[in-house]
């Protein structure tokens, strides 16, 4: 199967009805996470002026989702999928709400900013895994490419559209608007998913546990292909990861204000493996050039560069997993493959917030950036295996069969 076939096909979404609804309203959810994120950040950096207090925030989200990640994946291994996502997704309104009042207070609490994004990072945590193990069994598997080449692009839309109107949006009615618009969207969710039918696991996992949890991590530690891509990603959040800066490059190093913001944040939105190493070394240099320029459009075209790369990984690296994960093993890959893609680029932005306080924000960024391409290039040669990985599926399997623990 060719690269150019899974991007273009739309067949999953018209195929199937249940997977059209799950696909609207996580896409909507998906905005309206990325309009609170963005409006939180600002927020925080207002109060606080500091890039390393923007970059604990994403930190903070990032480790209760961490946390969270591990227990969903085993859920979403035994229990009904479309329950679990339910189950948190109405809750994630409220907090929505909670940080719209604060908002609104003559004084608003930074603390509560911490607290609530933690909350919601744990709920997002809890049901991300349910929402990608449930693809398969909406589309089949001969659209699982296809449908997972969909829902990277639709995440990418989502990390587009959202910060560049989240700074429209603080510009103009301010911040409380951008509160109200996530309550909005994480409402619009749970009602989405009224109309998609149950969803249990085909084979049902043991109980959630260290045994269960143990399985899904010897999988990716024999996997090259799931290992290497993690890997590959993780370089690449860490070291090339400037997003806790953008407050500080949009009001000092481009003098602007909140839609300058919204602007660097929405920017970045053959074998695939090759590919997957090759967007690595394309956004490190992206983000390279970047760091050294001082005019705001050819910035936004270097973050835009780095963010079709970006892109390019996300498709790929979400059919990789769809193709080489087994249905019994879904819910917990997925949630590995979840944990790295948010805990990265969180541990990413505080290295790039620790560097610009010792350094400068020049220097973070392009340091950052130099240090991606390094480690893509010493990744990928590490991984032979990625390199010659096929989205028809494993050839000679590298994941070797990981005995299934009694019940």
């Amino acid at each position: 199967m060719r690269i150019g076939q899974i991007v273009i096909d739309v067949a999953p979404l018209r195929e199937s009805r249940d997977f059209r609804w799950l696909y609207s309203g996580r896409l909507v959810a998906s905005a309206g996470d990325v309009v609170a994120t963005t409006a939180a950040s600002w927020q925080v950096y207002t109060l606080t002026h500091s890039s390393l207090a923007v970059g604990l925030l994403t930190l903070t989200a990032s480790l209760g989702m961490l946390f969270s990640l591990l227990a969903g994946g085993m859920l979403a291994d035994r229990h009904d999928r479309r329950v679990l996502l339910l189950a948190t997704g109405l809750p994630q309104a409220l907090l929505a709400g909670a940080l719209l009042v604060n908002s609104l207070l003559q004084h608003p609490a930074v603390w509560a900013i911490y607290v609530v994004m933690l909350a919601i990072g744990l709920l997002q945590g809890l049901g991300a895994p349910a929402s990608t193990a449930a693809t398969p069994a909406l589309v089949g598997p001969s659209r699982m490419p296809a449908a997972a080449a969909l829902n990277g692009m639709g995440n990418q839309l989502g990390n587009l559209a959202g910060p560049a109107l989240a700074g429209l949006l603080i510009a103009g009615p301010g911040l409380a608007a951008c509160y109200a618009l996530a309550v909005a969207c994480f409402a619009a969710f749970t009602v989405a998913l009224l109309f998609v039918r149950p969803l249990p696991p085909t084979v049902r996992a043991p109980r959630p546990g260290f045994r269960s949890l143990a399985e899904g991590f010897r999988y990716v530690w024999h996997s090259g292909v799931l290992g290497g891509m993690l890997l590959i990603d993780t370089n690449a959040m860490i070291f090339g990861m400037p997003a806790a800066l953008f407050p500080a490059l949009a009001s000092q190093h481009f003098h602007g204000g909140s839609a300058t913001f919204g602007l660097l944040v929405a920017a970045p939105g053959t074998r695939p493996g090759i590919v997957i190493i090759a967007a690595g070394i394309v956004w490190g240099g992206a983000i390279v050039g970047f760091g050294l320029v001082r005019s705001l459009p050819v910035a936004l075209a270097f973050l835009a560069l780095a963010g079709m790369g970006d892109m390019i990984s996300e498709i790929l690296r979400n059919a990789l997993l769809q193709i080489y994960a087994p249905d019994r093993l879904r819910g917990r890959l997925s949630s590995l493959y979840l944990a790295q893609v948010n805990t990265a680029p969180a541990l990413g932005n505080v290295e790039a917030g620790i560097v610009a306080e010792l350094f400068s924000l020049t220097a973070s960024v392009v340091s950052g950036g130099l240090a991606c391409i390094g480690g893509a290039l010493l990744l990928g040669a590490l991984f032979p295996s990625l390199r010659h990985a096929s989205l028809a599926g494993p050839q000679d399997t590298d994941a070797r069969p990981v005995p299934e623990p009694a019940d």
